[in-house]
């Protein structure tokens, strides 16, 4: 007889999230958190303050879950930067969402 109690804890998120840079304002590294509800496509691209994309950091298929991404910036010039993130979820379900962060070298 066993009397030993096993406690799990699982997190699994029931949205899609996307959360601020840290640190922020940063040189030139900094790390970016997301989370996937489903299964689902991912892009992760980042534009100058004129809108136009500068790169991508991200393209490929995830597992829902959470996700810690460390951006290096190193070799982009100091300035405000716009990250996006675009998710198809096998489910059907989409997300976007787009936050600022600040390279200051």
């Amino acid at each position: 007889e066993y009397s030993n109690e096993v406690e799990a804890v699982i997190d699994i998120p029931t949205e899609y999230a996307l959360a601020q840079n840290f640190p922020n304002p940063f040189n030139p590294s900094t790390t970016i958190e997301f989370s996937l509800k489903a299964d689902a496509r991912v892009t992760l691209k980042l534009y100058n303050a004129l809108g136009q994309e500068v790169k991508t950091i991200l393209g490929d298929n995830y597992a829902m879950g959470n996700y810690k991404i460390d951006f290096n910036a190193s070799g982009l010039n100091s300035g405000v930067y716009f990250y996006t993130i675009e998710a198809s979820g096998v489910d059907g379900s989409k997300f976007t969402a787009t936050k600022k962060m600040i390279l200051m070298k």
